[in-house]
């Protein structure tokens, strides 16, 4: 499990990517948030929950993205 999580959170060159970080626990909170209000009655703000979905995609869409953007040293070889 352990190597499952590092390997998930890694970026391209090995070390854990805070864009990945960040966006897990966003969508964390908001999974905690959603099951918060659905269950137990807590009002989470719609502006609040908002925010945090918008951080979520922009990460996911970022991350998304690093997949298929080339790299640097695919970069400096085309030149």
């Amino acid at each position: 499990m352990k190597k499952f999580i590092n390997s998930t959170l890694n970026g391209g060159n090995g070390e854990v990517s805070s864009k990945r970080v960040v966006t897990l626990l966003a969508f964390l909170l908001a999974a905690v948030g959603f099951i918060a209000n659905l269950f137990w009655g807590f009002v989470i703000e719609e502006f609040i929950y908002k925010s945090m979905m918008y951080i979520v995609i922009a990460g996911l869409g970022i991350v998304g993205a690093e997949k298929f953007a080339p790299k640097k040293k695919d970069l400096d070889e085309n030149t």
